[in-house]
């Protein structure tokens, strides 16, 4: 670990944590689901513009199943993240990361259930954690239980991608992967965000200058910054110092949210978050190549 590395890292910890921040700035006064598709396509285009005056097009020359692969697990996780812009508006970003941070013990609950077999540590994990989960999912405060059940089913989901991202054919270039992934969801969401929107402007000109510099903050620094410096510490690091970000994020957010948004710290997110965190950095030391993979991207 020299400086290079722990700067890298330590720009995972902080722009994946922020990313919270970000998305319930962003969503303010932008329909939540069209802010979703209009960061994930511009992410995408310029991700692919990126990688195309670097290298050329010869990357993008992928087969059929690796752009369906890549096409199917990027709808199912920018999908999630699309429910986690709904949810935080009715849930306050440092529960949604705690509850996000329950990705791991979620992708271990798969694998289990398709035959794979977790080492017993991991299992423990699992279990503990989802008690913990069940202590935060108690609405209170600024929380509604329907957006704790959507920040739950976007976790799943999340997991969900994730799984079969590792067992699907997908771009050998992580670049040229997550430019698809970004692609197929902005396209997907930014329609769907038109439709959902109802009364809410979309004329740009009615967005609060804290919404458009949310979302400029997750385009630029959140998706570009952030997995540019998780793809360099894959080469250079090993898997399980990287997979620390999942969870360190949380409390990055926690922090965010006692700062600038007024949120306070209960008797029982603290509890929670301690058994939470601790259970996900059981299941992480113990399965941390099977279970790493990026949510705040």
């Amino acid at each position: 670990m020299n400086a290079r590395a722990w700067l890298a890292l330590w720009t995972v910890y902080v722009v994946w944590g922020s990313t919270y921040l970000g998305i319930e700035l962003a969503g303010e006064t932008i329909p939540p689901v069209f802010a979703a598709g209009v960061r994930f396509l511009l992410t995408g285009v310029l991700m692919a513009g990126f990688v195309a005056i670097r290298r050329g097009r010869a990357p993008f020359r992928v087969g059929r199943n690796e752009l369906a692969s890549a096409v199917l697990v990027g709808v199912l996780l920018l999908g999630a993240n699309a429910m986690l812009f709904v949810a935080e508006r009715r849930v306050p970003i440092g529960l949604a990361s705690l509850l996000i941070a329950s990705v791991p013990l979620w992708i271990v609950l798969l694998r289990t259930v398709t035959g794979d077999r977790p080492s017993r540590s991991a299992l423990v994990g699992v279990a503990t954690g989802f008690a913990g989960i069940a202590l935060l999912v108690r609405p209170g405060g600024q929380a509604s239980f329907g957006g704790i059940l959507l920040v739950l089913g976007s976790a799943s989901i999340w997991a969900s991608g994730s799984f079969l991202s590792s067992r699907l054919p997908l771009p050998a270039d992580a670049f040229v992967a997550t430019a698809i992934e970004m692609l197929a969801g902005g396209v997907m969401l930014l329609p769907l965000g038109l439709v959902l929107a109802g009364n809410e402007p979309l004329n740009p000109a009615s967005w609060s200058g804290r919404s458009l510099a949310g979302l400029v903050y997750l385009i630029l620094i959140g998706s570009l910054v952030g997995f540019t410096a998780y793809v360099w510490l894959l080469g250079h690091v090993p898997i399980g110092r990287v997979a620390t970000y999942a969870y360190v994020n949380p409390v990055v957010a926690i922090l965010l949210g006692v700062t600038f948004l007024g949120e306070r710290v209960t008797w029982r997110i603290a509890v929670g978050a301690t058994i939470v965190l601790a259970s996900v950095a059981l299941v992480i030391r113990n399965e941390a190549a099977r279970v790493v993979e990026p949510f705040a991207e």
